[in-house]
């Protein structure tokens, strides 16, 4: 779990078997193992020309184990009172017959055996994960004994995959996506993992903006990558990435759009193993360290992980895998998605997903209004259901549980965290978070 070596000791180097780590012995030969992952192969880019090297690499060959990473985690506050923190925004069912999450795991299967499908989550929410995906082995669900944002989720799945397989590349994918061009996505997410296979790259996935969306960050992408020179050919077009931007003004976003140089940044990541510990050990070398020891846990079995995770999780830094590694490494190229998607990050989002009537309400269940417009209305009871009428009530959120009630201006969404919070610091209230 070292830096890759040289692009000439990476040509020449023996595979490296995956440890298995039953006694102190053994326990020794996987430290030693990790420091020797450097060795492992790894097919290299080849420059177009010397002026070029850093920034147009060329896919060479090679392969690896695919695995699927997803994060699901969060506590999807701002979808509070359906979103509650057992049973989060991925783990609810708000568009369709199946949560975010399911449908997250359905949208990879063709590409990847159950067997290589992880989920990071956390350890409140471990349980109803595992009964939403019974497919999956039950090691497979990870539970995180704290939140320590996403780049030690990261590192933590890495050392999981690599216990299995030091020559594995993988995917992390969010939970809760919303992504109807099924077949679109697994194309740019196959060739994704066959370019992160072949090369020392991190990739991530791009989405083609559709407007001057001010929500999202965006990805300034550079010059085209050259097609591989061995292989099969790439039906996805990739670029250098030249800089992640946070979310933008009106302004830039329009001109982001305009320039067609910028793609929206959704937090979808490719990277074999090599090259993820090579990134942390730059980077984050104390993350890099911890991964090691998660490394050694895990190649144990997931008992072990479990005790060591309990021991030394909480002491890890908080650090986002934006902040930690995109922001600074120089390896990055970002395919070009170009199917639909959509980040539902608060009720507003949700209204773009449902039908609406003529005066652009748009409700789950049964409404009737007078002069009501643009408002969403979503009621989850499972007893006593009633009509919900309105009268001249415009731009609003009402959302009906069995046991909560919500009434907030759209233009004020973003504040239901802050209601979440005062709803769980009063003992009255505090079992409805």
């Amino acid at each position: 779990m070292k830096p890759m070596p040289s692009k000439k000791s990476a040509r020449t180097a023996k595979p490296v078997q995956r440890p298995q780590a039953k006694s102190p012995q053994a326990a020794s030969k996987v430290a030693k193992i990790l420091k020797n992952v450097k060795k492992s192969p790894a097919a290299t880019f080849r420059p177009v020309s010397r002026k070029t090297a850093s920034s147009a690499p060329v896919v060479r060959g090679g392969s690896a184990d695919r695995f699927v990473i997803i994060m699901a985690g969060g506590r999807g506050e701002r979808f509070w009172p359906v979103s509650r923190e057992k049973t989060p925004k991925q783990l609810i069912r708000l568009l369709g017959e199946r949560s975010f999450l399911q449908q997250a795991v359905d949208r990879v299967r063709p590409l990847v055996p159950l067997t290589n499908i992880l989920i990071i989550t956390n350890a409140v929410q471990a349980a109803e994960v595992r009964r939403q995906l019974p497919e999956l082995p039950k090691e497979n669900v990870i539970g995180e004994p704290v939140g320590r944002d996403t780049c030690a989720a990261v590192a933590l799945g890495a050392a999981v995959v690599g216990a299995r397989s030091t020559t594995a590349v993988m995917a992390v994918l969010p939970a809760d996506h919303v992504i109807h061009d099924q077949k679109g996505f697994r194309q740019v997410l196959s060739d994704a993992l066959d370019v992160a296979a072949r090369g020392q790259v991190i990739v991530t996935i791009g989405i083609q903006p559709t407007g001057p969306e001010t929500g999202y960050g965006y990805i300034h992408s550079g010059k085209a990558l050259p097609a591989p020179a061995a292989g099969k050919a790439l039906k996805t077009p990739f670029f250098k990435v030249e800089r992640f931007v946070e979310k933008p003004s009106l302004e830039k976003a329009q001109e982001y759009l305009a320039s067609g140089h910028y793609r929206w940044n959704a937090g979808m990541f490719v990277w074999s193993f090599v090259t993820l510990t090579n990134a942390l050990s730059e980077h984050q070398p104390e993350m890099h360290q911890a991964c090691q020891r998660w490394f050694a846990a895990a190649a144990k079995g997931p008992k072990r992980l479990e005790t060591v995770l309990a021991q030394e999780y909480p002491k890890i830094p908080k650090i986002s895998v934006d902040f930690a590694l995109m922001e600074k490494a120089q390896n990055v190229v970002v395919a070009d998605g170009r199917f639909d998607w959509d980040d539902l990050g608060a009720w507003p989002a949700l209204a773009r997903h449902l039908k609406q009537d003529a005066e652009g309400n748009a409700a789950v269940g049964d409404v009737v209004h007078v002069d009501a417009a643009r408002n969403i209305v979503f009621d989850s009871r499972t007893r006593g259901r009633t009509p919900i009428t309105l009268v001249g009530v415009k731009d609003c959120i009402l959302v009906l549980t069995d046991d909560a009630t919500l009434v907030a201006s759209k233009s004020e969404s973003q504040k239901i965290k802050d209601l979440v919070r005062k709803l769980s610091a009063d003992p009255r209230w505090a079992s409805l978070v």
